[in-house]
């Protein structure tokens, strides 16, 4: 198991997401990400936004996904 919070992921608070699998992280960030925009919190809103227009560049947001996973790949194991 790996912990991340979600300044590492792009994100702007320390709340943390453990995780065996980078692909389970993202889904636990991606769930705190639509539960703040349902909260209309606007920290949070500003870094939706700005995922929304990288979604829009494939090649940006693969660049991007490597980069997080290479982070999630180099922690260690929690205790």
């Amino acid at each position: 198991m790996k912990t991340m919070n979600c300044k590492q992921l792009g994100g702007v608070c320390d709340k943390e997401f453990c995780a065996n699998t980078f692909e389970e992280i993202v889904q636990k960030v991606k769930m705190h990400g639509m539960d703040m925009y349902m909260i209309g919190d606007q920290a949070h809103m500003e870094v939706i936004n700005k995922m929304k227009n990288l979604m829009n560049d494939s090649k940006a947001m693969d660049e991007w996904m490597k980069s997080k996973k290479k982070q999630f790949d180099a922690l260690p194991e929690d205790k």
